[in-house]
């Protein structure tokens, strides 16, 4: 179990994570989602160890990871950016590891890289970018940690590469009951991956939910009306966000009860149809957003 107690980490005067409190149980994968810059990847540093919070802890089996070579050994961290050494193979790399990681495989390793079809006598880094994150992929799983952390680990894998990806992560975790957590930018490639997600916005964690419960607290409804429509003919109506397009309404609840369906009909639509939020959809309106008038931005 990975346990984030009231982490909070600075650089100077700037707060780049604050507060932040969630588990990852055994057996389980948690998504790490935010923009660009919202401090997924100083947490996930200060979750392995590298960087150590000012403020709270990051326990692993109740134990801090900070400083901590016991802990380490039973943890694999992938970065967003990768770093191997000038002449690297998969085989080197592998001893390496071998040497750190008491449950490190051959076995393992040597199925993953007829996988992934690579060849382990190559050096490293004449492989293409993706080919480089299926290496680390190789390596963390070979390593069989108890624990693992990957940074935005989808990028530049080819569809076929992210479907096996996600299919070994899913596979391992639940042989292993290996607690993962995965940061991303790009909500779809988790959806189907995560069992619990988490939401980094504002430097704070402002969604900590299971992927079901996602979808199944929010509603959404298009009302298609014969007229024109304006934003004041729903003022009796608490909705969370409301997009109107001359005599079509696309209006999301954070869980629509039978009260706010009755007031919607009360508007007498032509038509009204109900929709599932897909995961995208309910982290954008829980994002703060300005709005913009794209049609001006170009003007002269």
């Amino acid at each position: 179990m990975i346990e984030f107690k009231n982490v909070t980490k600075k650089f100077g005067d700037f707060t780049a994570v604050e507060d932040i409190s969630f588990v990852i149980q055994p057996s389980s994968i948690y998504g790490l989602i935010g923009y660009n810059g919202a401090g997924k990847t100083t947490l996930l540093k200060t979750a392995a160890g590298i960087y150590k919070s000012e403020e709270g802890e990051v326990l692993m089996d109740g134990v801090s990871t900070y400083d901590n070579d016991t802990i380490r050994r039973q943890m694999f961290y992938i970065p967003d950016d990768l770093y191997f050494p000038m002449n690297a193979t998969i085989n080197s790399m592998a001893r390496f590891y071998a040497d750190y990681y008491p449950n490190f495989s051959y076995k393992t390793l040597n199925n993953l890289v007829e996988v992934f079809g690579l060849d382990p006598k190559k050096k490293i880094r004449g492989f293409s970018k993706g080919m480089q994150r299926q290496t680390e992929i190789i390596l963390a799983l070979a390593s069989h940690p108890k624990f693992m952390l990957l940074d935005e680990t989808f990028d530049g894998l080819d569809p076929q590469k992210k479907e096996i990806t996600k299919k070994l992560f899913i596979e391992y975790v639940a042989e292993s009951e290996c607690s993962l957590i995965i940061s991303s930018h790009n909500l779809p490639e988790l959806s189907d991956l995560c069992d619990n997600v988490g939401l980094i916005n504002g430097k704070k964690l402002t969604m900590n939910c299971s992927v079901y419960d996602i979808s199944a607290n929010y509603s959404k409804f298009r009302l298609i009306f014969d007229r024109d429509i304006k934003e004041s003919d729903f003022k009796d109506i608490e909705y969370k966000s409301l997009d109107i397009d001359g005599k079509v309404a696309m209006i999301i609840f954070d869980k629509a009860t039978g009260e706010e369906k009755q007031k919607l009909n009360a508007l007498l639509p032509i038509a009204i149809d109900e929709y599932q939020l897909t995961m995208e959809e309910v982290f954008l309106n829980e994002m703060e957003d300005k709005k913009y008038d794209i049609t001006k931005i170009f003007e002269k």
